[in-house]
């Protein structure tokens, strides 16, 4: 048999350990480099096989030769992946064989009597390297087991990661949009409630002239008394001042009947004023009524206002029904003085109340009830 025919062998054994390698360690993608130089793991073995037909070299320890050679390979390339833990665990895996090779290759050449006493002993070594080779073979392909368990989790994490971002992304747009139809629908709500607003200060004003035609009659004969008052004292100081100068052309002059005269005038005069101030408060507070509401506080006599819109509400009523009558009580608290309102407001206000007020005793004196009055 040809001794060197084994290293053939060990080739093809070393073509299937490369084999093997690349799809454990995933040489292509971790080492590049290293696993193109891994096609040539051959080429040694064979230029091996050459020299030793070459030159007729018969050993039976060529093969052992370029088994180790390929060992030596093999843990340079798991010294360049020990940061990976299954080519760390497979590098545990090949100390111990790599170590008997190297003692079977080496003890020949420097006493055959030693490997002859111990032959025993190696034999065990060698199954010890091949069980201890497949052992950890075992835990390193657990090991890859579970790091592609691993991976394959993380991948899915990550792409449960960019779906979530995905979906966060679509929800962003989603919500911008709405936020900007949400956006021109208020500006379209706030633009339609400026338009309401116009439209109730117009409305709030056509109520007031519509109550203000109604009340024309009724703030006419209010008016008319203190014009009365006004006219008839003033036909009345007339008088009094005529009678003043014919008795200051009298030879005879009385002093007396003149301070009675100038007295009388004065208090004529008083209340002239009282009821020319009192006519033009009516025209006032219609004025007043008339205008649109500023919204502003004024020291305001709610006392006056009160009496002069119960006045109008009543004068109103009985524009409409000259039938009605009503006695008028009021009851004003002599100290309360001014307060700080909007008058145009509170004297709607009570003039709404006045006039309800003086519908339902209007009701009620239509029911006929025996001694009952209007008041």
């Amino acid at each position: 048999m040809d001794l060197n025919a084994d290293v053939l062998l060990s080739v093809v054994v070393a073509l299937f350990i490369v084999r093997g390698l690349r799809r454990f360690l995933d040489l292509p993608t971790r080492l590049p480099r290293i696993n193109r130089l891994l096609n040539w793991i051959w080429a040694p073995g064979l230029a091996l096989f050459v020299v030793a037909r070459a030159v007729h070299w018969k050993s039976d320890q060529l093969d052992e030769l370029y088994m180790l050679f390929v060992l030596g390979v093999v843990t340079v390339i798991l010294s360049n992946l020990r940061h990976y833990r299954p080519a760390r665990t497979l590098l545990l895996a090949v100390a111990p064989f790599v170590l008997y090779s190297v003692l079977e290759l080496l003890l020949p050449a420097l006493s055959s009597s030693i490997l002859e006493e111990y032959d025993d002993t190696f034999e065990n070594s060698k199954g010890f390297a091949f069980i201890w080779l497949f052992t950890f073979l075992l835990i390193a392909r657990s090991q890859k087991k579970q790091l592609e368990k691993e991976r394959l989790e993380r991948e899915e994490e990550e792409k449960a990661r960019q779906l979530i971002a995905a979906h966060n992304q679509e929800l962003e747009r989603l919500v911008a949009e709405r936020t900007a139809t949400l956006t021109q629908q208020a500006e379209e709500l706030r633009e339609a409630l400026t338009e309401l607003k116009t439209t109730q200060a117009q409305l709030i004003q056509a109520e007031k002239m519509a109550s203000l035609g109604e009340l024309t009659a009724g703030i006419a004969h209010e008016i008319q008394n203190p014009l009365n008052f006004v006219t008839n004292f003033s036909d009345v100081s007339a008088e009094l001042i005529t009678e003043l100068e014919e008795e200051q052309q009298r030879p005879t002059r009385d002093p007396e009947l003149e301070a009675e005269l100038l007295v009388d005038l004065k208090q004529n005069l008083l209340k002239i004023t009282h009821h020319g101030q009192r006519a033009a408060s009516i025209v006032r507070g219609m004025l007043e009524h008339s205008r649109a509401s500023t919204g502003e506080r004024q020291a305001t006599n709610l006392n006056g206002l009160a009496d002069e819109y119960l006045r109008l509400a009543y004068h109103g009523l009985r524009a409409k029904d000259k039938s009605f009558n009503a006695t008028l009580v009021t009851n004003f608290d002599p100290n309360l003085g001014t307060v700080e309102a909007v008058s145009q407001d509170v004297g709607r206000v009570l003039l709404n109340l006045f006039t309800n007020a003086f519908y339902a005793v209007q009701k009620r004196k239509e029911l006929n009830q025996p001694g009952y009055s209007p008041s």
